[in-house]
Formats: C-alpha cells, sequence, structure tokens
C-alpha cells in the first residue's frame, strides 16, 4: 500500500520543511507544497490541484500541516479523502482568531468595516474581506485528526482547542511550557516524537 504525506506550512515557512520530517514517516513519502499566499479563497486551487495529482499515485494520504496551514487545509481539503490529519500548532478557529486581533489592536469590527484593512503594530494586517469570507465559508472537517498543542500558544486558546476537539474526531497531545512556534532542541524532540507516535 502507497503513503503519503502533503505538507502545509505556516507562515513565513516553506514546502522544502517537509525533508525535515521525513525521518519521523518510515513507509510515507513526503510532499510539501509550495505556496507563499495565505489567502484561501487564492490557495484553494492549488491545493485541491496537488491533492488530485497525488491523490492518482497513492493509496493513502495523510495531511501534515502547521499553524495557518492547518486552517488553510481545512478549508481547501474538507470535501477530499483524507485518512488523518496531523496538526502542529494549529489555527482551528479563524474568525475567533481574527476578533482577538482586532481586539489586540484595539480596534473594533465597526471600524474594520469601515476602513476595510487595518495596520496593526504586531505585524499583522486586518482585513474585513478575510473575515467576512471566513464566516461565510463554515468548514465541516470529517477528518480524523491528531493535533500538537503547546501550553503557552499565543495565538489559540486552550478553550478553542478543547472545543475544536469536542466537536471532532481528534485527539491532543499538549507540550508543557511549549510555544507556539515549535523551535528549541526540546520542542523539537518533542515534535519528533509525537509524530512518530501517531502517524
Amino acid at each position: 500500500m502507497k503513503k503519503v504525506i502533503i505538507y502545509i506550512h505556516g507562515k513565513g515557512g516553506n514546502y522544502l520543511e517537509a525533508e525535515q520530517y521525513k525521518k519521523n514517516c518510515p513507509g510515507f513519502d513526503i510532499y510539501g507544497i509550495d505556496f507563499n499566499d495565505y489567502l484561501p479563497w487564492i490557495v484553494k486551487n492549488k491545493f485541491v490541484d496537488f491533492y488530485n495529482n497525488v491523490q492518482n499515485k497513492y493509496d493513502q494520504i495523510y495531511i501534515l500541516a502547521n499553524s495557518i496551514g492547518a486552517y488553510l487545509a481545512m478549508h481547501s481539503l474538507q470535501k477530499c479523502k483524507i485518512k488523518k490529519a496531523l496538526f502542529i500548532s494549529p489555527i482551528l478557529d479563524m474568525e475567533q482568531l481574527i476578533i482577538d486581533m482586532i481586539n489586540w489592536a484595539n480596534t473594533s469590527e465597526k471600524e474594520l468595516a469601515e476602513k476595510r484593512e487595518i495596520q496593526t503594530d504586531f505585524g499583522e494586517t486586518l482585513s474585513w474581506e478575510y473575515l467576512c469570507f471566513v464566516r461565510d465559508n463554515p468548514i465541516i472537517w470529517n477528518v480524523k485528526t491528531e493535533i500538537l498543542y503547546a501550553e503557552h500558544d499565543n495565538l489559540t486558546s486552550r478553550k478553542t482547542v478543547d472545543e475544536f476537539i469536542n466537536g471532532h474526531d481528534a485527539h491532543l497531545t499538549v507540550m508543557e511550557n511549549g510555544e507556539h512556534w515549535f523551535h528549541t532542541d526540546e520542542q523539537i524532540e518533542f515534535l519528533n516524537n509525537w509524530m512518530k507516535n501517531v502517524i
């Protein structure tokens, strides 16, 4: 049986990161999707085309996605046949994240609707179009999912994760004292061990 993992990176990442996960996935081929835009309505066709190309060659398809890559994967591939998804520090509720960012920027939905876009001092551009799109395109995710979550994730609250777990066929692993971005030696070792266990 031929098995493959499609890797979807987070913001600031790239598709070549897939290489570092190969050692955790014996028996799998792994390919990263090459993209540099994070708007779901722009990347969807690229993701679906990539999936369709892979589907013709493999019996089982897994998804490995990081941060916003998890949201983009769920939005783009929710109607595809996927055996299992592995999410690292996933954005599970994009609407809630945008609302949180509106609050962090000390602005309001009303002001965002009027201005259409607001630059924040933490490096993100708030977009009224994006918020409306997320609300108009709810995700129905019926894929068995493994989630690796860091205790000190600053983008997704534990409440949001627990709500997702309760509403989906999903299992949670939490790294104590971990951060949204798994980058220290200890964090990477934890991530690698998690992947080997859940794959």
